[in-house]
Protein backbone atom coordinates (compact mmCIF):
# COMPACT_ATOMS: atom_id res chain seq x y z
CA UNK A 1 0.00 0.00 0.00
CA UNK A 2 0.96 3.15 -1.16
CA UNK A 3 1.26 5.92 2.24
CA UNK A 4 1.25 9.31 0.32
CA UNK A 5 -3.10 8.94 -0.53
CA UNK A 6 -2.25 12.31 -3.46
CA UNK A 7 0.54 9.75 -5.47
CA UNK A 8 -2.77 7.40 -6.05
CA UNK A 9 -4.30 10.51 -8.01
CA UNK A 10 -5.24 10.39 -11.37
CA UNK A 11 -7.44 12.37 -14.17
CA UNK A 12 -9.87 11.31 -15.53
CA UNK A 13 -9.99 10.45 -19.07
CA UNK A 14 -12.48 12.30 -21.04
CA UNK A 15 -13.71 14.41 -17.80
CA UNK A 16 -14.18 18.56 -18.46
CA UNK A 17 -12.41 20.29 -15.47
CA UNK A 18 -14.62 20.24 -12.60
CA UNK A 19 -14.98 22.71 -9.08
CA UNK A 20 -17.32 22.47 -6.66
CA UNK A 21 -16.72 24.58 -3.38
CA UNK A 22 -17.43 22.81 -0.03
CA UNK A 23 -18.35 24.04 3.54
CA UNK A 24 -15.90 22.55 6.05
CA UNK A 25 -13.88 19.75 5.79
CA UNK A 26 -13.52 16.83 3.98
CA UNK A 27 -11.24 13.48 5.32
CA UNK A 28 -11.34 10.20 3.99
CA UNK A 29 -14.16 8.14 6.06
CA UNK A 30 -12.54 5.37 7.78
CA UNK A 31 -15.34 2.76 7.75
CA UNK A 32 -15.11 -0.19 4.75
CA UNK A 33 -15.14 0.42 1.37
CA UNK A 34 -18.35 -0.26 -0.80
CA UNK A 35 -18.04 -1.49 -4.05
CA UNK A 36 -20.04 0.41 -6.99
CA UNK A 37 -20.67 4.18 -7.31
CA UNK A 38 -22.87 4.85 -4.52
CA UNK A 39 -25.52 2.38 -4.29
CA UNK A 40 -25.16 2.06 -0.52
CA UNK A 41 -27.91 3.08 1.59
CA UNK A 42 -25.83 5.14 4.05
CA UNK A 43 -25.75 8.09 1.08
CA UNK A 44 -28.31 10.10 1.29
CA UNK A 45 -29.37 13.36 -0.75
CA UNK A 46 -29.62 14.51 -4.48
CA UNK A 47 -27.47 12.95 -6.92
CA UNK A 48 -25.05 15.25 -9.31
CA UNK A 49 -23.62 13.95 -12.31
CA UNK A 50 -20.42 15.38 -13.27
CA UNK A 51 -19.45 16.48 -17.15
CA UNK A 52 -18.10 12.78 -17.65
CA UNK A 53 -21.09 10.89 -16.51
CA UNK A 54 -19.71 9.92 -12.65
CA UNK A 55 -22.60 10.24 -9.85
CA UNK A 56 -21.37 12.77 -7.47
CA UNK A 57 -23.63 13.58 -4.16
CA UNK A 58 -24.47 16.52 -2.02
CA UNK A 59 -25.25 15.25 1.48
CA UNK A 60 -24.88 16.87 5.28
CA UNK A 61 -22.68 14.67 7.24
CA UNK A 62 -22.81 11.37 5.62
CA UNK A 63 -20.16 9.54 3.33
CA UNK A 64 -19.76 9.98 -0.20
CA UNK A 65 -18.47 7.94 -2.36
CA UNK A 66 -16.09 9.31 -4.95
CA UNK A 67 -15.50 5.97 -6.66
CA UNK A 68 -14.82 1.99 -5.59
CA UNK A 69 -11.87 3.03 -3.64
CA UNK A 70 -12.80 6.63 -1.47
CA UNK A 71 -15.61 8.14 -0.07
CA UNK A 72 -15.28 11.37 2.39
CA UNK A 73 -17.55 13.02 4.98
CA UNK A 74 -18.25 16.71 4.91
CA UNK A 75 -19.59 18.86 7.47
CA UNK A 76 -21.93 20.19 5.17
CA UNK A 77 -22.18 20.44 1.45
CA UNK A 78 -19.78 18.51 -0.66
CA UNK A 79 -18.34 18.19 -3.46
CA UNK A 80 -15.05 17.90 -4.36
CA UNK A 81 -12.70 20.22 -3.99
CA UNK A 82 -12.44 23.23 -1.59
CA UNK A 83 -12.80 26.46 -2.50
CA UNK A 84 -11.99 29.17 0.78
CA UNK A 85 -10.93 32.27 1.57
CA UNK A 86 -7.50 31.54 1.81
CA UNK A 87 -6.80 28.93 -0.69
CA UNK A 88 -8.61 27.02 -3.75
CA UNK A 89 -7.97 24.46 -5.67
CA UNK A 90 -7.75 23.54 -9.28
CA UNK A 91 -8.87 20.14 -10.02
CA UNK A 92 -9.90 17.42 -12.41
CA UNK A 93 -12.15 14.69 -11.94
CA UNK A 94 -10.00 11.59 -10.17
CA UNK A 95 -10.20 8.04 -9.96
CA UNK A 96 -8.02 7.10 -7.03
CA UNK A 97 -6.59 3.97 -7.01
CA UNK A 98 -7.67 0.81 -5.73
CA UNK A 99 -5.60 0.43 -2.56
CA UNK A 100 -7.67 -1.47 0.52
CA UNK A 101 -7.54 1.71 2.61
CA UNK A 102 -5.49 4.42 1.89
CA UNK A 103 -3.77 6.46 5.45
CA UNK A 104 -6.29 8.82 6.61
CA UNK A 105 -5.28 12.21 5.73
CA UNK A 106 -6.93 15.98 6.05
CA UNK A 107 -7.94 17.72 2.78
CA UNK A 108 -5.62 20.64 3.01
CA UNK A 109 -3.10 17.88 2.42
CA UNK A 110 -4.21 17.41 -1.16
CA UNK A 111 -4.65 21.10 -1.65
CA UNK A 112 -0.99 21.24 -1.24
CA UNK A 113 -1.02 19.51 -4.22
CA UNK A 114 -3.48 21.03 -6.29
CA UNK A 115 -3.42 24.47 -8.31
CA UNK A 116 -4.66 27.20 -5.95
CA UNK A 117 -8.06 29.45 -7.69
CA UNK A 118 -10.46 31.46 -6.56
CA UNK A 119 -13.76 32.64 -6.69
CA UNK A 120 -16.26 35.54 -6.12
CA UNK A 121 -19.67 35.04 -7.29
CA UNK A 122 -22.93 33.82 -4.99
CA UNK A 123 -23.41 29.99 -4.70
CA UNK A 124 -25.56 29.28 -7.43
CA UNK A 125 -25.74 27.01 -10.88
CA UNK A 126 -25.38 30.45 -12.92
CA UNK A 127 -21.83 30.06 -12.22
CA UNK A 128 -21.81 26.54 -14.40
CA UNK A 129 -19.97 27.31 -17.60
CA UNK A 130 -19.96 25.50 -20.81
CA UNK A 131 -17.78 22.71 -21.57
CA UNK A 132 -16.02 25.68 -23.69
CA UNK A 133 -15.80 27.96 -21.15
CA UNK A 134 -12.23 28.85 -20.30
CA UNK A 135 -11.13 29.72 -16.49
CA UNK A 136 -7.96 32.15 -15.68
CA UNK A 137 -6.89 31.45 -12.63
CA UNK A 138 -4.22 32.84 -9.99
CA UNK A 139 -3.54 36.71 -12.12
CA UNK A 140 -3.46 39.45 -10.72
CA UNK A 141 -6.34 41.32 -12.15
CA UNK A 142 -6.61 44.82 -13.34
CA UNK A 143 -10.14 45.68 -13.64
CA UNK A 144 -9.57 49.17 -14.34
CA UNK A 145 -13.16 49.91 -14.00
CA UNK A 146 -12.88 48.40 -10.28
CA UNK A 147 -10.35 47.11 -7.49
CA UNK A 148 -7.54 45.14 -8.52
CA UNK A 149 -7.62 41.74 -7.30
CA UNK A 150 -4.98 40.26 -6.17
CA UNK A 151 -4.83 35.85 -7.19
CA UNK A 152 -8.07 35.94 -8.79
CA UNK A 153 -9.33 35.05 -11.81
CA UNK A 154 -11.82 35.60 -14.60
CA UNK A 155 -13.69 33.22 -16.27
CA UNK A 156 -14.78 33.94 -20.02
CA UNK A 157 -17.79 32.17 -21.95
CA UNK A 158 -18.97 32.56 -25.24
CA UNK A 159 -16.54 34.95 -25.89
CA UNK A 160 -17.62 37.06 -22.94
CA UNK A 161 -16.67 37.76 -19.65
CA UNK A 162 -19.15 35.49 -17.09
CA UNK A 163 -17.42 35.99 -13.94
CA UNK A 164 -14.80 37.80 -12.41
CA UNK A 165 -13.06 36.30 -8.89
CA UNK A 166 -11.69 38.47 -6.60
CA UNK A 167 -9.73 35.57 -4.12
CA UNK A 168 -11.64 36.03 -1.15
CA UNK A 169 -15.18 34.36 -2.00
CA UNK A 170 -16.35 30.55 -2.54
CA UNK A 171 -18.04 29.68 -5.97
CA UNK A 172 -18.33 26.19 -7.77
CA UNK A 173 -17.46 26.63 -11.40
CA UNK A 174 -17.39 24.13 -14.42
CA UNK A 175 -14.80 24.88 -17.24
CA UNK A 176 -13.56 22.88 -20.15
CA UNK A 177 -10.08 24.42 -19.68
CA UNK A 178 -8.07 25.84 -16.66
CA UNK A 179 -5.23 27.82 -16.95
CA UNK A 180 -3.23 29.20 -14.41
CA UNK A 181 -1.67 32.57 -14.36
CA UNK A 182 0.18 32.42 -11.05
CA UNK A 183 2.60 35.28 -10.54
CA UNK A 184 1.04 37.25 -13.89
CA UNK A 185 -1.06 40.02 -14.33
CA UNK A 186 -4.19 40.49 -16.49
CA UNK A 187 -5.44 43.48 -18.54
CA UNK A 188 -8.14 44.94 -20.90
CA UNK A 189 -7.05 45.12 -24.07
CA UNK A 190 -5.17 49.30 -24.90
CA UNK A 191 -7.13 50.35 -27.39
CA UNK A 192 -4.91 52.87 -29.46
CA UNK A 193 -6.59 56.06 -30.68
CA UNK A 194 -6.00 58.48 -33.71
CA UNK A 195 -3.53 56.00 -35.30
CA UNK A 196 -2.46 55.39 -39.00
CA UNK A 197 -2.12 51.78 -37.95
CA UNK A 198 -3.17 49.74 -40.67
CA UNK A 199 -3.10 52.52 -43.38
CA UNK A 200 0.67 52.66 -44.00
CA UNK A 201 3.71 49.93 -43.86
CA UNK A 202 6.62 51.59 -45.50
CA UNK A 203 6.56 55.25 -45.45
CA UNK A 204 8.98 55.77 -48.16
CA UNK A 205 7.07 53.38 -50.38
CA UNK A 206 4.09 55.12 -51.55
CA UNK A 207 2.22 52.60 -52.23
CA UNK A 208 1.68 51.04 -49.02
CA UNK A 209 0.52 54.45 -47.96
CA UNK A 210 -3.30 54.84 -47.77
CA UNK A 211 -3.60 57.66 -45.11
CA UNK A 212 -4.60 60.63 -47.42
CA UNK A 213 -7.84 60.84 -49.74
CA UNK A 214 -7.00 62.98 -52.94
CA UNK A 215 -9.96 65.88 -53.18
CA UNK A 216 -10.69 69.87 -51.95
CA UNK A 217 -10.51 69.15 -48.42
CA UNK A 218 -14.05 68.60 -47.53
CA UNK A 219 -13.97 64.81 -47.60
CA UNK A 220 -16.67 63.74 -44.79
CA UNK A 221 -17.76 60.27 -46.91
CA UNK A 222 -14.26 59.08 -46.85
CA UNK A 223 -14.41 55.96 -44.34
CA UNK A 224 -10.84 54.74 -43.14
CA UNK A 225 -11.93 51.25 -42.06
CA UNK A 226 -12.19 50.46 -45.18
CA UNK A 227 -8.75 50.75 -46.30
CA UNK A 228 -7.20 48.93 -43.87
CA UNK A 229 -4.46 46.12 -44.65
CA UNK A 230 -5.16 43.12 -42.38
CA UNK A 231 -1.91 41.36 -43.60
CA UNK A 232 -0.09 44.23 -42.31
CA UNK A 233 2.97 43.46 -40.34
CA UNK A 234 2.84 46.00 -38.06
CA UNK A 235 -0.22 44.92 -36.79
CA UNK A 236 0.91 41.63 -35.01
CA UNK A 237 3.78 44.36 -33.60
CA UNK A 238 1.30 46.02 -32.10
CA UNK A 239 -0.44 43.61 -30.59
CA UNK A 240 2.92 41.90 -29.27
CA UNK A 241 2.33 44.79 -26.87
CA UNK A 242 -1.13 44.27 -25.33
CA UNK A 243 -2.69 46.90 -27.69
CA UNK A 244 -5.91 44.54 -29.50
CA UNK A 245 -8.08 47.69 -30.63
CA UNK A 246 -6.99 50.83 -33.13
CA UNK A 247 -8.65 53.70 -34.12
CA UNK A 248 -7.09 54.65 -38.01
CA UNK A 249 -7.98 57.89 -38.72
CA UNK A 250 -8.20 59.38 -42.29
CA UNK A 251 -5.59 62.56 -42.81
CA UNK A 252 -5.25 65.53 -45.28
CA UNK A 253 -7.46 68.76 -46.13
CA UNK A 254 -9.60 70.26 -43.69
CA UNK A 255 -12.36 67.55 -43.02
CA UNK A 256 -10.24 64.19 -44.28
CA UNK A 257 -13.51 61.74 -43.19
CA UNK A 258 -14.76 59.33 -40.72
CA UNK A 259 -13.18 56.70 -38.47
CA UNK A 260 -13.71 52.88 -37.17
CA UNK A 261 -12.82 51.16 -34.73
CA UNK A 262 -10.80 48.27 -35.73
CA UNK A 263 -9.85 45.09 -33.66
CA UNK A 264 -6.23 43.85 -34.54
CA UNK A 265 -7.39 40.25 -35.08
CA UNK A 266 -9.40 39.13 -38.70
CA UNK A 267 -9.02 37.99 -42.13
CA UNK A 268 -11.05 40.72 -43.90
CA UNK A 269 -11.71 44.79 -43.11
CA UNK A 270 -15.43 43.53 -42.02
CA UNK A 271 -14.25 40.83 -39.72
CA UNK A 272 -12.01 43.51 -38.16
CA UNK A 273 -14.66 46.23 -38.02
CA UNK A 274 -16.27 46.57 -35.03
CA UNK A 275 -17.63 49.88 -34.99
CA UNK A 276 -18.53 52.39 -37.79
CA UNK A 277 -18.09 55.13 -37.59
CA UNK A 278 -17.23 56.49 -34.60
CA UNK A 279 -15.98 60.04 -35.71
CA UNK A 280 -15.41 62.86 -37.75
CA UNK A 281 -12.10 64.62 -38.25
CA UNK A 282 -11.33 67.78 -38.41
CA UNK A 283 -8.25 69.24 -38.98
CA UNK A 284 -8.48 73.12 -37.40
CA UNK A 285 -6.77 75.46 -40.17
CA UNK A 286 -3.88 77.27 -39.07
CA UNK A 287 -4.38 80.68 -36.73
CA UNK A 288 -0.37 81.77 -36.21
CA UNK A 289 0.69 84.18 -38.67
CA UNK A 290 4.74 83.16 -40.11
CA UNK A 291 5.93 86.55 -38.79
CA UNK A 292 8.96 86.14 -40.46
CA UNK A 293 10.58 88.51 -43.18
CA UNK A 294 10.66 87.90 -46.79
CA UNK A 295 14.91 87.89 -46.56
CA UNK A 296 14.47 84.11 -44.87
CA UNK A 297 12.60 82.68 -47.18
CA UNK A 298 14.51 80.37 -49.84
CA UNK A 299 11.47 80.80 -52.09
CA UNK A 300 10.64 84.06 -51.99
CA UNK A 301 6.82 84.10 -53.76
CA UNK A 302 5.97 82.15 -50.43
CA UNK A 303 6.12 84.82 -48.44
CA UNK A 304 2.79 86.52 -47.83
CA UNK A 305 2.56 89.68 -45.30
CA UNK A 306 0.31 89.68 -41.94
CA UNK A 307 -2.29 91.28 -43.43
CA UNK A 308 -2.49 88.39 -46.31
CA UNK A 309 -2.27 85.57 -43.86
CA UNK A 310 -5.36 86.77 -41.83
CA UNK A 311 -7.29 87.48 -44.55
CA UNK A 312 -6.10 83.50 -45.66
CA UNK A 313 -6.83 82.43 -42.24
CA UNK A 314 -10.45 84.30 -41.93
CA UNK A 315 -11.67 82.64 -45.46
CA UNK A 316 -10.65 78.78 -44.33
CA UNK A 317 -12.95 79.52 -40.76
CA UNK A 318 -15.52 80.92 -42.89
CA UNK A 319 -15.51 78.13 -45.48
CA UNK A 320 -15.42 75.65 -42.53
CA UNK A 321 -18.40 77.11 -41.18
CA UNK A 322 -20.42 77.46 -44.47
CA UNK A 323 -19.61 73.97 -44.83
CA UNK A 324 -21.21 72.75 -41.68
CA UNK A 325 -24.31 75.31 -42.20
CA UNK A 326 -25.21 74.21 -45.74
CA UNK A 327 -24.98 70.36 -43.94
CA UNK A 328 -27.09 71.55 -41.05
CA UNK A 329 -29.54 72.68 -43.64
CA UNK A 330 -29.48 69.66 -45.84
CA UNK A 331 -30.66 67.55 -42.64
CA UNK A 332 -33.17 69.46 -41.79
CA UNK A 333 -34.35 69.35 -45.12
CA UNK A 334 -33.77 65.58 -45.10
CA UNK A 335 -36.04 65.42 -42.27
CA UNK A 336 -38.98 67.55 -43.46
CA UNK A 337 -38.99 65.74 -46.63
CA UNK A 338 -42.64 64.51 -47.02
CA UNK A 339 -44.03 66.40 -44.79
CA UNK A 340 -46.80 68.54 -45.92
CA UNK A 341 -45.60 68.37 -49.67
CA UNK A 342 -42.20 68.89 -48.96
CA UNK A 343 -39.92 67.22 -51.61
CA UNK A 344 -36.75 65.74 -50.45
CA UNK A 345 -33.36 66.96 -51.28
CA UNK A 346 -31.35 65.52 -54.06
CA UNK A 347 -28.70 63.12 -52.33
CA UNK A 348 -25.50 64.60 -51.17
CA UNK A 349 -23.13 61.73 -50.34
CA UNK A 350 -20.84 64.55 -48.22
CA UNK A 351 -24.01 66.02 -46.56
CA UNK A 352 -25.26 62.59 -46.05
CA UNK A 353 -22.24 61.38 -44.47
CA UNK A 354 -22.45 64.40 -42.09
CA UNK A 355 -25.77 63.81 -40.58
CA UNK A 356 -25.26 62.01 -37.48
CA UNK A 357 -22.42 64.31 -36.42
CA UNK A 358 -24.70 67.87 -37.44
CA UNK A 359 -27.26 66.02 -35.13
CA UNK A 360 -24.51 65.51 -31.95
CA UNK A 361 -25.47 61.73 -32.31
CA UNK A 362 -21.55 61.01 -32.53
CA UNK A 363 -18.75 63.24 -31.94
CA UNK A 364 -16.25 65.40 -34.31
CA UNK A 365 -12.42 64.87 -33.42
CA UNK A 366 -11.00 68.48 -34.21
CA UNK A 367 -6.79 67.99 -34.83
CA UNK A 368 -5.52 71.10 -33.18
CA UNK A 369 -1.90 71.76 -31.17
CA UNK A 370 -1.83 75.76 -31.06
CA UNK A 371 -3.78 77.62 -28.25
CA UNK A 372 -5.01 79.90 -30.44
CA UNK A 373 -6.58 76.92 -32.74
CA UNK A 374 -7.67 75.23 -29.48
CA UNK A 375 -9.80 78.59 -28.23
CA UNK A 376 -11.32 78.96 -31.64
CA UNK A 377 -12.53 75.32 -32.07
CA UNK A 378 -13.75 75.19 -28.15
CA UNK A 379 -15.94 78.45 -28.88
CA UNK A 380 -17.01 77.14 -32.46
CA UNK A 381 -18.29 73.92 -31.52
CA UNK A 382 -19.83 75.30 -28.20
CA UNK A 383 -21.80 78.04 -30.45
CA UNK A 384 -22.95 75.34 -32.71
CA UNK A 385 -23.50 73.04 -29.79
CA UNK A 386 -21.13 69.90 -31.40
CA UNK A 387 -19.97 67.56 -29.54
CA UNK A 388 -16.09 67.39 -30.06
CA UNK A 389 -12.86 65.31 -28.63
CA UNK A 390 -9.99 67.37 -28.98
CA UNK A 391 -7.20 65.04 -30.49
CA UNK A 392 -3.30 66.40 -30.73
CA UNK A 393 -3.75 69.22 -27.91
CA UNK A 394 -0.02 69.96 -27.79
CA UNK A 395 -1.20 72.81 -25.85
CA UNK A 396 -4.16 71.49 -24.08
CA UNK A 397 -2.55 72.51 -21.02
CA UNK A 398 -2.30 76.08 -21.18
CA UNK A 399 -6.27 75.84 -21.44
CA UNK A 400 -7.10 72.99 -18.75
CA UNK A 401 -9.78 74.52 -17.26
CA UNK A 402 -11.60 75.71 -20.78
CA UNK A 403 -12.30 72.31 -21.88
CA UNK A 404 -13.06 71.10 -17.75
CA UNK A 405 -15.99 73.39 -18.04
CA UNK A 406 -16.71 72.61 -21.44
CA UNK A 407 -16.10 68.60 -20.84
CA UNK A 408 -14.30 68.43 -23.50
CA UNK A 409 -12.05 65.11 -23.34
CA UNK A 410 -8.53 64.98 -24.81
CA UNK A 411 -6.34 62.20 -27.45
CA UNK A 412 -3.16 63.50 -25.95
CA UNK A 413 -0.12 63.10 -28.43
CA UNK A 414 2.91 64.87 -27.46
CA UNK A 415 3.94 63.16 -24.17
CA UNK A 416 7.52 62.45 -25.98
CA UNK A 417 7.15 65.66 -28.23
CA UNK A 418 9.57 68.77 -28.05
CA UNK A 419 8.51 71.60 -25.95
CA UNK A 420 7.83 74.18 -28.55
CA UNK A 421 8.91 77.49 -27.04
CA UNK A 422 11.91 77.93 -25.34
CA UNK A 423 10.38 79.66 -22.72
CA UNK A 424 8.31 76.35 -21.64
CA UNK A 425 10.04 73.82 -18.84
CA UNK A 426 11.77 70.93 -20.23
CA UNK A 427 9.58 68.84 -18.97
CA UNK A 428 5.78 69.82 -19.44
CA UNK A 429 5.07 67.53 -21.98
CA UNK A 430 5.47 64.87 -19.77
CA UNK A 431 3.63 66.72 -17.26
CA UNK A 432 0.59 68.14 -18.93
CA UNK A 433 -1.65 64.52 -18.85
CA UNK A 434 -1.60 65.31 -14.86
CA UNK A 435 -2.25 69.10 -15.75
CA UNK A 436 -5.08 68.35 -17.79
CA UNK A 437 -6.34 65.39 -15.38
CA UNK A 438 -6.07 67.89 -12.08
CA UNK A 439 -8.56 70.33 -13.96
CA UNK A 440 -10.80 67.59 -14.54
CA UNK A 441 -10.27 66.60 -18.07
CA UNK A 442 -10.55 63.40 -19.44
CA UNK A 443 -7.09 62.25 -20.81
CA UNK A 444 -6.72 59.54 -23.92
CA UNK A 445 -2.94 58.41 -24.81
CA UNK A 446 -3.36 58.68 -28.40
CA UNK A 447 -0.83 57.78 -31.63
CA UNK A 448 -1.33 60.53 -33.57
CA UNK A 449 2.53 62.15 -33.04
CA UNK A 450 4.13 58.22 -33.59
CA UNK A 451 4.89 56.00 -36.91
CA UNK A 452 2.23 53.23 -36.92
CA UNK A 453 5.24 50.67 -36.11
CA UNK A 454 5.52 52.54 -32.70
CA UNK A 455 2.34 52.29 -31.36
CA UNK A 456 3.25 49.00 -29.79
CA UNK A 457 4.38 52.06 -27.22
CA UNK A 458 1.95 52.81 -26.02
CA UNK A 459 2.17 51.56 -22.32
CA UNK A 460 5.41 53.73 -22.31
CA UNK A 461 3.79 57.02 -23.12
CA UNK A 462 1.44 56.47 -20.30
CA UNK A 463 4.34 55.43 -17.70
CA UNK A 464 6.36 58.59 -18.49
CA UNK A 465 2.89 60.31 -17.74
CA UNK A 466 2.94 58.58 -14.49
CA UNK A 467 6.89 59.12 -13.67
CA UNK A 468 5.44 62.64 -14.11
CA UNK A 469 2.26 62.92 -11.32
CA UNK A 470 0.08 61.41 -12.92
CA UNK A 471 -1.50 58.37 -11.40
CA UNK A 472 -1.00 54.93 -12.21
CA UNK A 473 -4.94 54.14 -12.63
CA UNK A 474 -5.63 57.25 -14.52
CA UNK A 475 -2.70 56.18 -17.07
CA UNK A 476 -4.43 52.77 -17.47
CA UNK A 477 -7.80 54.31 -17.75
CA UNK A 478 -6.53 56.46 -20.15
CA UNK A 479 -5.34 53.19 -22.73
CA UNK A 480 -8.25 51.52 -21.98
CA UNK A 481 -11.15 52.38 -20.41
CA UNK A 482 -11.45 55.75 -21.74
CA UNK A 483 -11.00 55.45 -25.08
CA UNK A 484 -13.77 52.83 -25.04
CA UNK A 485 -16.19 55.65 -23.43
CA UNK A 486 -15.19 58.09 -25.86
CA UNK A 487 -15.81 55.52 -29.17
CA UNK A 488 -19.17 54.29 -27.49
CA UNK A 489 -17.94 50.87 -26.69
CA UNK A 490 -17.55 50.77 -22.80
CA UNK A 491 -20.54 48.00 -22.90
CA UNK A 492 -17.90 45.67 -24.59
CA UNK A 493 -14.14 46.55 -23.95
CA UNK A 494 -12.10 48.98 -21.68
CA UNK A 495 -12.40 46.75 -18.50
CA UNK A 496 -12.92 43.42 -17.04
CA UNK A 497 -16.59 43.12 -16.04
CA UNK A 498 -19.28 40.63 -16.88
CA UNK A 499 -20.95 40.77 -19.32
CA UNK A 500 -18.17 42.74 -21.51
CA UNK A 501 -15.97 40.68 -23.97
CA UNK A 502 -13.59 38.67 -23.48
CA UNK A 503 -10.72 40.99 -25.03
CA UNK A 504 -7.61 40.32 -22.69
CA UNK A 505 -3.57 40.23 -22.36
CA UNK A 506 -1.05 38.45 -19.82
CA UNK A 507 1.49 40.18 -18.76
CA UNK A 508 4.39 38.88 -16.67
CA UNK A 509 4.71 42.39 -14.95
CA UNK A 510 3.45 46.01 -14.66
CA UNK A 511 2.57 46.62 -18.19
CA UNK A 512 3.88 50.45 -17.82
CA UNK A 513 7.34 48.44 -17.05
CA UNK A 514 8.91 48.68 -20.01
CA UNK A 515 10.88 44.98 -19.54
CA UNK A 516 7.34 43.02 -19.08
CA UNK A 517 6.47 41.17 -21.55
CA UNK A 518 3.34 40.42 -23.09
CA UNK A 519 2.89 36.14 -22.82
CA UNK A 520 -0.91 35.42 -23.70
CA UNK A 521 -4.24 37.52 -25.84
CA UNK A 522 -7.61 36.93 -26.14
CA UNK A 523 -9.74 39.10 -28.00
CA UNK A 524 -13.52 38.31 -28.03
CA UNK A 525 -12.41 35.30 -26.56
CA UNK A 526 -10.14 33.71 -28.89
CA UNK A 527 -6.43 33.29 -28.28
CA UNK A 528 -5.05 35.12 -30.66
CA UNK A 529 -0.89 34.31 -31.87
CA UNK A 530 1.75 36.93 -30.45
CA UNK A 531 4.04 36.50 -33.15
CA UNK A 532 5.20 39.14 -35.38
CA UNK A 533 8.08 39.95 -37.47
CA UNK A 534 10.28 41.35 -34.12
CA UNK A 535 9.79 38.32 -32.84
CA UNK A 536 10.91 35.65 -35.80
CA UNK A 537 13.74 37.81 -36.78
CA UNK A 538 14.68 37.25 -32.88
CA UNK A 539 14.28 33.31 -33.17
CA UNK A 540 16.38 33.10 -36.42
CA UNK A 541 19.57 35.15 -34.94
CA UNK A 542 19.35 34.00 -31.96
CA UNK A 543 19.53 30.51 -33.54
CA UNK A 544 22.56 31.73 -35.84
CA UNK A 545 25.68 29.30 -36.16
CA UNK A 546 28.65 30.56 -34.24
CA UNK A 547 31.92 31.50 -36.24
CA UNK A 548 33.98 29.29 -37.10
Amino acid sequence: MKSDFTSALTPAPGCANEFRAIRGLARPHPGPLPRGEGEQSDVVGRPVRSSCGRRLWSIRSKPVTINESVRFTTRRWIILPLLGERAGVRAKVYHISSHPQPQRIFIFQILSWLTAVVASAVWSSSSVASAEAILLTGATIHTISGETFTNGGVLINGGKIDLVLDGKHRERIIAGKIIDLKGQHLYPGIIALNTSLGLIEIGAVRATRDTTEVGEGYTPDVQSWIAINPDSELIPVARGNGVTHAQPVPQGGVLAGQSGLVALDGWTTEQMTIKKPVALHLYWPQIELDTRPKEEFQDKSKWKSLEDQAKERQKKLKALDDFFQEARAYEKARQAAGQNGVADPELNPSWEAMRPFVRGELPLMIHADEIRQIKTAVHWAETNRYKIILAGGRDAWKVADLLATNKIPVVYDYVFGMPPRDTDAYDIQFKAPEILHKAGVTVVFGGGSVEASLIKNLPYVAAQAVAFGLSESEALKGMTLYPAQLLGVADRLGSIEPGKEATLFVADGNILDVRTNVKRMWIAGKEVSLENRHTRLYQKYRNRPLPK
